[in-house]
């Protein structure tokens, strides 16, 4: 008899226990379920309008700055006083250094191992030994943002590299970019800084040069070297867009800097400078860019000084 009420007693525990495991365990089912639907409704459409229901402009770069180029008003502004890495934009000022003095563009210039990135490793297609003339080096440089070009011609300028970083803070403080500083020509150090504001004026100078305009829009373009042909194409894809009418272009990228673009474009007949730093994704600069173009097009005269960003502005 105690044996039987031993044996009942021991049986209803189990019971009860695989009755408390079993009820847990569907809680905890029901608790996973409940908590994905949220991830769910929340999860954001691939192709979100880039344009708020207010019109307003909303833009994922950091740092942004849009002007009028006539006037020099300020269309949309995000913290663009903030100083940051400018990596390959760089390359902008560079190019209007060497253009300024005034060396023989035919002449030949050698990439030497000097010219090579030691600093973060990057690749290049220009070997050491390569010789091109100035007007090829220059190309490669903006065009396509080749380091080891942009590092030669600096290198092959009256005084060295030195000197031509001297020159390229000399033409900054000229141009009134008061808050930017270069280190060396080609934009791989972290120490080349400047705000979007700043880089707007750069910009309007740059687009005064007629060689920076033709080879900063240029597509593609084909290089003869001692091995062959070298194919090159243009780091910022919406030069080949015909939708676009774009008279200055410059990319940039190293990760202090994020993903840059800078741009002089007539967007809606009215010639535009853009200004883009710090863009999260690879491809979100464009994707900028295109909102920008799209509200201004959308907007037209009624996008004027006093329009406001959706997060506050420098």
């Amino acid at each position: 008899m105690r044996r039987n009420l031993i044996l009942t007693v021991a049986v209803t525990a189990a019971l009860a226990t695989f009755a408390v495991n079993a009820d847990a365990k569907t809680r905890y089912h029901v608790k996973l379920r409940h908590a994905a639907k949220p991830v769910h409704a929340v999860a954001k459409p691939r192709h979100a309008d880039p344009v708020a229901t207010d019109g307003r402009l909303a833009l994922k770069s950091t740092s942004a700055l849009v002007l009028d180029q006539k006037d020099g008003s300020v269309l949309y502004s995000k913290n663009a006083s903030e100083l940051r890495p400018i990596a390959s934009i760089t390359k902008l000022m560079t190019a209007m250094v060497v253009l300024d003095a005034d060396q023989p563009m035919e002449a030949r210039i050698t990439v030497e191992p000097e010219d090579m990135d030691l600093l973060r490793g990057s690749g290049s297609r220009l070997a050491v030994g390569t010789t091109l003339s100035r007007r090829e080096m220059l190309q490669l440089a903006l065009m396509s943002s080749e380091n080891r070009a942009a590092a030669a011609l600096g290198r092959a300028y009256p005084g060295g590299i030195r000197a031509f970083v001297a020159a390229m803070n000399r033409k900054a403080r000229q141009l009134g970019m008061t808050r930017t500083h270069f280190v060396d020509s080609t934009g791989l150090h972290s120490e080349n800084v400047s705000t979007a504001r700043d880089l707007s004026k750069m910009v309007r100078a740059s687009h005064r040069y007629a060689l920076i305009r033709v080879i900063t829009t240029t597509p593609e373009y084909e290089l003869a070297v001692n091995h062959g042909t070298l194919e090159y194409r243009n780091t910022n894809a919406l030069v080949r867009n015909p939708g676009w009418h774009i008279g200055v272009s410059k990319t940039g990228f190293i990760n202090e800097a994020g993903h840059c673009l800078v741009m002089q474009a007539k967007i809606a007949q009215r010639p535009t400078i853009i200004v883009l730093l710090d863009s999260w994704g690879k491809n979100s600069r464009l994707g900028d860019a295109n909102r920008i173009r799209k509200w201004l097009e959308a907007n037209g005269p009624a996008v004027t000084a006093q329009a406001k960003p959706i997060l506050p502005h420098s």
